[in-house]
């Protein structure tokens, strides 16, 4: 567990200095916090921006699934392409796999790596360090005919007590992302919870308080419910 941590931090370090670095001048961002991918759809877009005055970027585009390995059941076109300065492309997702379940959503992770490129005549000679920025943003392939809406999923979470912690129960088809967590005034960390499952809170209460993220990446209004 501390290898694990200490190996998140000096990621974290790396994309910090990464930004810093790319994004003095503007750089590449993406179109969404994440991607909904509507099952049976031939294939979903996302639009990938330099705002960057001056710099071009090599874009590398790959889908992994909720392991962390790439998936080949996504095709992520064009998986290589320049990314000339003020200008914006579209990365299209398609699915080419088995099919998924139909009664709940599937969690992907689509990852975009932005590799900014050298004038070769300026660095000639000397000693450069050149960082890519990956953006990793949650894909998500959803089902028709779900029997409610998405925003409609997180009121129907249901808290229990277990202990010293409280249960958070996910009886929809929804993958819930839980932010701003409290439990009985308590802060908790942010939890992500999958379709028809559950996940452990660490605190113990009689009363939740929290918000969720919508399809578009903003936060719903607060939600409080009793744990029973």
């Amino acid at each position: 567990m501390l290898n694990k941590i200490k190996f998140s931090l000096l990621a974290l370090c790396g994309f910090l200095c990464a930004s810093a670095y790319s994004y003095a001048d503007g750089g590449i961002s993406l179109g969404a916090t994440r991607v909904i991918y509507p099952e049976g759809s031939a294939q979903t877009s996302l639009p990938v921006s330099n705002s960057s005055n001056s710099q071009r970027f090599l874009i590398n585009s790959w889908v992994e699934n909720s392991q962390g390995k790439k998936d080949e059941s996504f095709i992520a076109t064009p998986p290589l392409f320049v990314s000339e300065p003020g200008t914006e492309n579209t990365l299209r997702i398609m699915y080419i796999g088995k099919p998924l379940p139909k009664n709940k959503e599937s969690l992907f992770y689509l990852n975009v790596k932005a590799i900014p490129s050298l004038d070769k005549d300026s660095v000639a000679g000397k000693n450069i360090l050149q960082l890519a920025i990956l953006s990793r943003i949650k894909l998500f392939v959803r089902p028709d005919n779900l029997p409610y809406l998405q925003h409609e999923a997180p009121a129907k979470l249901i808290f229990s007590h277990s202990g010293k912690y409280t249960e958070a129960v996910n009886p929809t088809p929804y993958y819930i992302t839980m932010v701003n967590i409290s439990i009985d005034g308590k802060k908790v960390s942010n939890e992500m919870i999958a379709p028809m499952s559950s996940e452990t809170l660490a605190a113990s209460g009689n009363s939740i308080k929290f918000e969720s993220i919508n399809d578009y990446g903003a936060l719903d209004k607060p939600i409080i419910s009793k744990v029973q």
